[in-house]
């Protein structure tokens, strides 16, 4: 009897141990499944509030249309016309800027191999306005050196211009957005005032959608000039850089036919 009571208080706490574990199992299982459905809908929070700011693109899009599609289009149409001239200029640049210590080394090698023919071939064979210079030079090499000079600068003179050739119109648009974006902060500025003097009173409801407009052309107009601005001045630092380059061996060139011509 003793023996039996003893099993069945065994299998008692047996039974009893192992409800134990599967409720305590449960309720990890229950946590895990809370932590993760918690994360997970903190993820799907976070997901809906980005997709709720909207993206760059979407804001952009709002500004543009609050600070007013006639003023804005403007501002637009300055930046899209000063972006196209920038980079067509920074592809002509970037064409236009070639090894002139190779160069240089060709001709001279020409010269003593195969005359002033062979070294025009070399500079016709190659782009750039460096090329087009020696060119020239080489051309009136037999009309003497100090021809060749004054051709080597006139010609120079040509080829700067055509280096600098659009400039004008980005420093244009530079100047244009800003003063567009003020043009409409005054327009801005004045509806609201012609609000204030229709009320009678001063509401801020009234004036706000005023300023708001003047703001954000004004914003737009100095954003524009500053993208175009960077533009600017990297085409005019590489303009420098070449014209400093024609200058250097244009001076070699006239050294390289000196030395041509002693022989």
């Amino acid at each position: 009897m003793k023996k039996l009571f003893a099993l069945a208080a065994i299998l008692g706490m047996f039974v009893l141990g192992v409800n134990t574990q599967v409720f305590a199992q449960n309720i990890d299982s229950t946590a895990v499944e809370t932590n993760l459905t918690t994360s997970t809908d903190e993820v799907t929070d976070e997901v809906t509030e980005a997709n709720e700011d909207g993206s760059l693109h979407k804001i952009i899009k709002e500004k543009f249309i609050e600070g007013g599609p006639f003023f804005m289009s403007f501002v637009l149409l300055a930046l899209i016309l000063g972006l196209a001239l920038s980079i067509e200029r920074i592809i002509y640049l970037s064409l236009a800027d070639v090894n002139t210590e190779k160069l240089l080394t060709d001709v001279e090698n020409a010269l003593e191999t195969g005359g002033v023919e062979s070294a025009k071939e070399i500079c016709r064979n190659t782009r750039g306005p460096v090329a087009s210079i020696f060119y020239q030079g080489l051309s009136r090499a037999d009309q003497g050196i100090d021809v060749v000079e004054k051709s080597v600068v006139s010609y120079g003179s040509v080829q700067m211009g055509l280096l600098e050739r659009g400039l004008t119109w980005i420093s244009l648009f530079i100047s244009l957005a800003p003063m567009l974006g003020f043009m409409g902060t005054v327009i801005g500025m004045i509806d609201a005032f012609d609000k204030i003097q229709t009320a009678g009173d001063v509401n801020a409801g009234l004036v706000a959608g005023g300023i708001k407009i003047a703001l954000i052309t004004t914003v737009s107009g100095l954003v524009v000039a500053m993208i175009l601005q960077v533009f600017y001045n990297y085409i005019v630092s590489k303009i420098d850089s070449i014209v400093n380059e024609m200058e250097d061996s244009s001076i070699s060139l006239i050294d390289i036919l000196v030395k041509y011509q002693n022989k």
